[in-house]
């Protein structure tokens, strides 16, 4: 008799799962060194897969060995990544909201940022440009930062153009790092963020570089004004958007951060 595969909804649903899963972690891993780690790793396991079919008792063994502990290499390895695609779901799928952890746990939402305070950075990004100062502003969201803020000094500043321009001044000792913004107040200077590991375009540097890693692993948003050519740029999400107009920069500001003021309203 002839047996006939029965396929229910919950296998098609369990297919699509893992399809969506590899691609996103495809996208995470993608143009940087830990793709070419799983392609070698995948190359070993088909060598171990054709020395078992041939019974190469002594080399099978050996490899044996090496895949028994396959599981805790990759996470060792792949430490980052692992930590960068839990980001990604906490983040972009809203976790927190459908859970409602923050008023579990007494967290609210960030204190608002007057629109005249959005002018300031946008001035501050605009009068750097013109003197060709680095730059690196990181503008939090829901993620803490925690772990970025105690790396710096800890300020607690109002946002202000003089300000901003004043930390990231040539001779000021805390221009090499980038300053945290967090609701309406800058809590922190000379921060150091994380790399990213992606291949990106020679021309930018290790502002472009730590934005990009600062965006992929949490929710912020983060500014760099080139001290090569004054251009400004935004990454986000570890995505990066290069020789952005005022008019652009307003437009991204205003639509990604929490502001009130009397006469406007977060543009949706």
């Amino acid at each position: 008799m002839l047996a006939f595969i029965t396929i229910r909804f919950l296998d098609i649903l369990d297919i699509l799962l893992v399809a969506f899963l590899l691609y996103q972690l495809y996208r995470l891993i993608k143009g940087t060194v830990a793709f070419n780690i799983v392609i070698g790793l995948f190359s070993l396991y088909l060598v171990w897969l054709i020395v078992r079919a041939l019974n190469m008792q002594l080399l099978g063994s050996i490899m044996g060995q090496f895949i028994g502990v396959g599981v805790l290499a990759l996470i060792i390895v792949f430490h980052p990544e692992i930590r960068k695609f839990l980001v990604f779901i906490g983040t972009n799928y809203n976790v927190n909201k459908i859970l409602m952890l923050d008023k579990l746990f007494g967290q609210g939402k960030p204190k608002s940022i007057k629109h005249r305070q959005i002018e300031n950075i946008v001035e501050a990004c605009q009068a750097m440009g013109k003197t060709k100062t680095g730059a690196l502003i990181v503008i939090a969201m829901e993620t803490e930062l925690n772990e970025q803020i105690n790396t710096g000094e800890k300020i607690n500043a109002k946002i202000s153009s003089v300000l901003i321009r004043t930390i990231f001044f040539k001779n000021s000792p805390l221009h090499d790092g980038a300053i945290i913004i967090k609701g309406n107040r800058i809590v922190a200077a000379g921060c150091i963020l994380p790399l990213t590991q992606k291949d990106l375009d020679k021309a930018l540097g290790l502002r472009h570089r730590a934005a990009i890693g600062m965006t992929e692993n949490s929710d912020a948003l983060c500014i760099i004004v080139s001290e090569e050519r004054g251009s400004i740029s935004v990454a986000q999400k570890g995505e990066i958007k290069r020789r952005v107009s005022k008019e652009t920069l307003v437009q991204i500001l205003e639509e990604n951060i929490f502001y009130d003021d009397k006469t406007t309203s977060k543009k949706k």
